[in-house]
């Protein structure tokens, strides 16, 4: 009686996981999945409503120079001028005026209605594009990055808290590629974000000078200086929302995050300027400041000499943050913080 020989062919080994589809289609769902949260909605309604807030309180809060108002200001830079002259008279007869200090150095010199602006003497003042027109790009620079770096936050955040990023794990099982799509798409919504911002900027103040401006020419190195500014911003944008990401996907909380913020600029940064003055330059809040100013941020810190007689004297010395400097100190620290989060993801346990 012969035994019968299983013949089958053993079992063939599962393939190997594949990726659910291209790279273009992991992006196009984590830009569903941006857009799909109510918050970040919520928060950029909130952002227009507040720009147009201010737009309208804006237009109650400066006027046109009719010739009316031209007039008195005129009246009272005149008056202006009397009653310096008035003081300075005074002065230059004042009997204890040493005689050897001409009157021009004790008192000051006299002063013209040349030297006046009859804007300053308007009330209320007209809206100057030439004077605001820099200053208002950078301070929409800082407010776009604070905004972005809510969004970033809050962006990733979301999903450790419900959990969904473990399930999309199944459908691309590459944390990796996983995480480098959040953040190509968390860095195109920050430029997006930060252009967007900084195109709104200069249409609002031209609506302003057009209807309650000044009407002075703007110098010749404006629009120059204005694009700078903007560029600037957008940089700082991009650096933050990515900033909010990487912190955010390293706690895996956005209230965690939020909470860190908090404490180092609030605590942290401060404690450091009072205790530990010449760290000033390695803080996040001045390498903002100084990416966004133009020239960079000029810093007081402590430097230690010797006086005549031998004794160590501490004085104070300026430092100039430079702008460029700023830029890759925050762009290190965005990539540091981003690259630990990403590494972390990709080694520990997400159920």
């Amino acid at each position: 009686m012969s035994t019968a020989v299983d013949t089958a062919s053993p079992t063939a080994p599962e393939p190997p996981t594949r990726p659910a589809g291209r790279f273009s289609e992991l992006l196009r769902a984590e830009v569903h999945r941006l857009l799909a949260r109510s918050f970040i909605r919520v928060v950029l309604a909130l952002a227009v409503l507040g720009w147009l807030g201010a737009v309208v309180l804006a237009l109650t809060q400066f006027s046109s120079p009719t010739p009316e108002r031209l007039a008195e200001a005129r009246t009272a830079m005149q008056q202006s001028v009397a009653l310096s002259e008035r003081f300075r008279q005074d002065c230059l007869d004042d009997p204890a005026r040493p005689a050897e200090i001409s009157g021009d150095d004790w008192c000051g010199p006299a002063q013209t209605v040349a030297d006046l602006r009859a804007a300053d003497f308007l009330d209320p003042p007209a809206f100057s594009l030439a004077a605001a027109g820099v200053e208002g790009a950078i301070a929409v620079g800082v407010l776009s990055a604070m905004l972005a770096f809510l969004l970033g936050a809050t962006f990733v955040g979301a999903e450790w808290s419900s959990r969904s990023i473990v399930a999309q794990l199944f459908w691309e099982p590459r944390r990796a590629r996983v995480m480098g799509a959040k953040l190509l798409v968390a860095a195109a919504a920050s430029v997006v974000l930060g252009v967007l911002a900084q195109l709104a900027w200069p249409a609002t103040a031209g609506l302003l000078q057009a209807l309650v401006g000044d009407g002075a020419p703007l110098p010749d190195d404006f629009w120059p200086e204005l694009a700078a500014a903007a560029g600037r911003g957008v940089l700082l944008t991009l650096l933050a929302g990515l900033l909010g990401l990487g912190l955010t996907n390293l706690v895996r909380n956005t209230g965690a995050a939020l909470g860190i913020g908090f404490v180092y600029f609030a605590v942290l940064e401060t404690a450091v300027n009072v205790l530990r003055p010449a760290w000033q330059p390695w803080l996040l809040t001045n390498n903002a400041a100084a990416l966004a100013l133009p020239g960079g941020l000029e810093l007081s810190r402590p430097v230690e000499t010797v006086d005549a007689a031998g004794r160590p004297v501490l004085e104070s010395a300026v430092y100039v943050l430079g702008s460029v400097q700023a830029g890759v100190y925050l762009g290190l620290v965005t990539a540091a913080i981003t690259g630990l989060g990403v590494v972390l993801f990709a080694r520990r346990d997400v159920h």
